[in-house]
């Protein structure tokens, strides 16, 4: 099996169907693959319309919400790929965007992990690569500190606005909503830390890449889209008390922070 794809599903199936259609879409030549659903106790009738709509599809029920990286971490352990494709509900690919980081990794053999370019769906060019967080770029990034001095020079940094996007670069980490991993190099590395149950899954996934001496990548000749909804940067206060969202950022935050002994 060349590649497995995965797919977390929680209470998005119609995000989900439509991914899953996009996949259906690709040119895959002569590339053996195989789609993985992971439905994560969404509770709704989810399950019974992807399987009745893609019969195909290796549909995985788990009993608990074991979120995105505990859900990957499953489907994961299924999988058969040589090359394993972490995608969003919210992704959609291009016939060739499957093929195009296939042959990239094939030709780039010390390369453990590699995104694509990522548009909003009004086709302008969203954020996906990073360089490393300091310990106040979530704050900055969900209060309105982010509109200080300070607050501007560290999103800057991270956000790479110095980097050219057209251009295929080495970078820190990679947002993911979409990731093509190397098998060899997962299975040395490990999958998602399952104590991150929302957020800094990915970062500390890339992370761990770097410390296996896994180049991480991002490659924009291959192109999605990503119907990416984040909260803004600019958070009322009060969301702290009131938002799950910000809250669960904020814990996997200190999480994240706790594991890697700051930045």
């Amino acid at each position: 099996m060349d590649i497995s794809i995965v797919i977390v599903n929680y209470k998005r199936k119609g995000l989900t169907l439509n991914c899953l259609q996009s996949l259906y879409a690709t040119d895959w030549g002569d590339l053996s693959y195989e789609i993985i659903v992971v439905d994560n106790a969404s509770g709704d009738n989810s399950v019974e319309i992807i399987r009745w709509q893609f019969p195909d599809v290796i549909l995985i029920e788990s009993l608990v919400n074991l979120g995105m990286g505990g859900g990957n971490n499953l489907g994961f352990s299924r999988a058969k790929g040589k090359y394993l494709c972490v995608m969003n509900p919210d992704t959609l690919v291009f016939p060739n965007t499957i093929p195009t980081l296939y042959a990239f990794m094939k030709a780039n053999s010390q390369v453990g992990l590699v995104g694509p370019k990522q548009y909003n769906p009004n086709h302008t060019v969203q954020d996906s690569c990073f360089r490393w967080h300091s310990a106040l770029t979530p704050l900055y990034r969900r209060t309105f500190l982010g509109q200080t001095v300070a607050g501007r020079q560290d999103l800057s940094r991270f956000l790479m606005t110095d980097f050219d996007k057209e251009s295929s670069s080495e970078v820190d980490w990679l947002l993911g909503s979409f990731m093509f991993i190397r098998g060899e190099a997962l299975l040395q590395v490990g999958g998602f830390d399952e104590r991150f149950f929302l957020y800094f899954e990915d970062t500390d996934l890339c992370r761990r890449f770097h410390r296996k001496s896994w180049r991480v990548v991002y490659y924009p000749g291959a192109e999605i889209i990503h119907n990416h909804n984040r909260e803004s940067a600019q958070t009322p206060w009060y969301y702290f008390f009131t938002s799950v969202t910000t809250r669960t950022h904020i814990v996997s935050w200190i999480k994240y922070l706790l594991k890697w002994k700051g930045v």
